[in-house]
């Protein structure tokens, strides 16, 4: 008898009898609703550019107020009232107000993009093209919150809730910005997440009316309202399916985001090595590594007086080599696409971390110091501007030539004639004194030549390095040296 009771006492929470509206009020106030001149008009084409402008500009705030003051919802719910209700008047009526605000919507929207200096898709732009079984049940729980608010005789704020919730104005501004860029996937993609927020939230409407029995206003046939309802059924179908194939692709994203992820957080840090950049495509399921290499894989031949190529044998002669050159093995190992750049006697604006400074920096400081500097003739290298090195990797990252590459500056000089041109371009007088490498007792051997060929970058004809005094002045200007 107790659960009797309780039962009989959740039912009475949940009936909406108590609170529900008179039958003719909802059916004028849906009636009103559907209406689009006047003031609903022109608040529509208001609410539609100011929505164009918060996706233009990717602002999350401008979006909602548009969604708030939008009026888009009135005629979907009178499409679901007529259906439920069998209204067909009333249903033309939906019919031909929305599709008219649908087109005032996109050509509002499409007007604002092409006059807009910026075309940029921004994320809230990229978010209204590719609708999931999700959207699909915003809309319809929405939809139902909608349908409940209009027939209670507490109306609340329910309405631009559920107007910002199932987002119904951004997909036809993404819509409009596809037709105004020429991007039809845009459009398209957005057209069909509108349809799917117009069906799910009329089928709510027709259910709620037909559960709280609003009244059948005309005569009908039995078996206009089978047909009815089998085309009902045959809408919902074509439009569910295909969210639910693009619900269950974004799962497989997420999951496929989540380890690869993990997996980049795992591989960051091998032996003391970094990745310098990596890029999951969630949608083709590839990661993209991009190691920083040196050209101390290279040194066991002390005769060496030829620039090595990328695919000459290596031969470290220090840990630090034999630590790099693991890092490249793994970074091949591990993953299909990447990108391995080896690089050589750099020198940047931020200095290295490791050693305090650069070369140039500590010669200028030695120099004025001490009026005299010993430095080692016997090794051979490319000094490398570490912009230089920026600059041309960003344009390679922008392809698909993935691989292999040396990227330093052009030419060659031993530490003592860096040394030297330093000083020469700063008009320094200092004595600047060559020796061999015997001379520093250092700790880690380091290879006589080590002077890198730029063959694949050269192949793909993307070779942007400059020579290296060249890129030597560049940097003293950018110091203000001079």
């Amino acid at each position: 008898m107790k659960a009797i009771n309780t039962i009989r006492k959740i039912l009475h929470f949940l009936n909406l009898d108590a609170e529900l509206e008179n039958h003719d009020i909802v059916y004028e106030e849906i009636k009103k609703g559907i209406v689009f001149k006047g003031t609903n008009l022109w608040i529509l084409f208001f609410a539609i550019i100011v929505a164009s402008v918060g996706l233009n500009m990717n602002s999350t705030a401008v979006i909602i107020g548009a969604m708030l003051i939008s009026p888009l919802m009135g005629p979907i719910n009178g499409m679901g009232y007529s259906i439920a209700t069998y209204d067909y008047e009333l249903f033309k009526k939906s019919v031909k107000n929305f599709s008219f605000a649908i087109l005032t919507s996109i050509a509002g929207s499409a007007t604002y993009f092409a006059l807009s200096p910026v075309s940029t898709a921004h994320s809230e732009l990229l978010a209204r093209t590719s609708p999931t079984i999700y959207d699909v049940l915003i809309a319809l729980f929405g939809g139902l919150a909608g349908i409940v608010a209009i027939s209670s005789k507490q109306k609340g704020n329910v309405i631009p809730g559920v107007a910002i919730a199932t987002a119904l104005m951004p997909p036809l501004c993404t819509a409009g910005y596809g037709l105004a860029t020429g991007q039809l996937n845009f459009f398209f993609g957005a057209l069909y997440l509108f349809t799917i927020n117009t069906i799910f939230i009329a089928l709510a409407a027709v259910w709620i009316s037909q559960l709280l029995k609003f009244p059948i206003r005309t005569i009908v046939d039995e078996n206009k309202k089978k047909r009815i309802n089998k085309i009902i059924t045959l809408i919902i179908t074509v439009v569910l399916l295909p969210s639910i194939y693009f619900g269950y692709q974004l799962v497989q994203q997420e999951k496929f985001l989540q380890n690869a992820s993990l997996y980049v957080s795992n591989v960051s840090l091998v032996e003391g090595n970094y990745l310098l950049n990596y890029n999951i495509d969630a949608k083709s399921k590839k990661i993209t590594l991009v190691y920083i290499s040196t050209d101390y894989v290279f040194g066991q031949d002390k005769n060496r007086k030829k620039p090595y190529k990328e695919d000459d044998n290596t031969g470290p002669i220090n840990v630090y080599g034999v630590s790099k050159l693991a890092g490249e093995k793994f970074t091949q190992y591990i993953c299909d696409k990447y990108f391995i750049i080896r690089v050589c006697g750099l020198f940047g604006i931020a200095g290295s971390s490791g050693k305090g400074g650069n070369f140039v920096e500590l010669m200028i400081k030695l120099g004025k110091e001490k009026g005299e500097v010993k430095v080692v003739n016997d090794q051979v290298l490319t000094p490398t501007y570490t912009k230089n090195i920026a600059e041309n990797l960003n344009e390679l990252l922008k392809t698909d030539y993935y691989g292999l590459y040396h990227m330093t500056s052009e030419g060659q000089c031993s530490w003592y004639e860096f040394a030297c041109e330093i000083f020469k371009i700063l008009k320094m007088k200092v004595n600047c004194q060559p020796v061999s490498s015997d001379y520093f007792k250092t700790r880690a051997k380091r290879p006589n030549y080590s002077v890198l060929k730029k063959y694949n970058l050269n192949k793909i004809k993307l070779n942007e390095m400059k020579y290296w005094k060249e890129n030597l002045q560049l940097y003293l200007k950018e110091k203000g040296y001079l």
